[in-house]
């Protein structure tokens, strides 16, 4: 799983700073779709911004974004 510092409070400059060394490297991404129903996405995260970070799916080559916030609400984990 991505290692983000522990801290009490996280906000979204830690979880840019732990996301950015994986930067354009494949990582499995489980996206929590509530009610039980998970999608798991293997894909390469291409792109920060200040509030989203864009990654490409490696089966089709789709572009999709999350939010920070996505990490720190436990919608999304990345796993390496």
């Amino acid at each position: 799983m991505l290692v983000i510092p522990a801290k009490q409070h996280y906000n979204i400059k830690t979880i840019k700073e732990a996301i950015q060394p994986h930067l354009n490297k494949t990582v499995k991404i489980k996206c929590n779709l509530g009610r039980n129903k998970y999608e798991i996405y293997e894909a390469k995260i291409i792109k920060l911004y200040n509030c989203v970070f864009l990654i490409e799916l490696t089966e089709n080559k789709i572009i999709k974004s999350f939010s920070y916030a996505d990490i720190i609400t436990k919608t999304i984990k990345i796993y390496e």
